[in-house]
């Protein structure tokens, strides 16, 4: 099977969206209630931001670039999974920080960010194979994008926090 390009959108379930963020009809309720629609898959590029560690972990941002013609809208949590060249998962899917968040409003060529967090090598517990791909569900999204990224869950800590404006290194 042939690598997936960063912007291709792919793999569909409902399931994931709950566990992800919520339900379609509540974020789009809560998008509209900013009047501004919510982004898709279709609006958006996804690409990775430059890697940090500190104190023992590992912070890499997931960037979300809005190439549509207008403005538009995420709310919450994306759905973030490590997948192997093979695009089969990797050890469970990332959970979420638990911090509060709004909705975002992203203008064209705007990118905002929301930040996956690992541990910097095995502390505390093994460490599973290296994946070759980020799936990850845009909040409010059905519909996934795979992108390339290198990433190796260690010690059981995958978290995931929520799409923000705030600069990310």
């Amino acid at each position: 099977m042939q690598a997936i390009p960063r912007r291709v959108a792919v793999f569909g379930t409902a399931a994931l969206l709950a566990a992800a963020g919520g339900t379609w009809g509540a974020v789009q309720a809560n998008a509209a209630t900013a009047g501004t629609r919510t982004c898709t898959t279709n609006d958006l590029y996804l690409s990775m931001g430059r890697q940090d560690a500190a104190a023992g972990s590992l912070y890499w941002p997931v960037r979300f670039t809005n190439t549509s013609t207008g403005t538009c809208a995420l709310r919450g949590y994306p759905g973030v999974s490590v997948l192997s060249t093979a695009h089969h998962q990797i050890g469970a899917a990332a959970s979420r920080t638990g911090e509060k968040y709004g909705t975002v409003k992203v203008t064209p060529g705007q990118t905002v960010t929301s930040v996956v967090r690992t541990t910097n090598g095995p502390v505390g517990g093994p460490c599973n194979s290296t994946g070759k791909y980020l799936r990850v569900y845009p909040p409010a999204s059905t519909r996934a994008v795979l992108v390339p990224a290198p990433l190796r869950v260690c010690s059981g800590l995958f978290t995931v926090g929520p799409v923000t404006t705030q600069t990310v290194f």
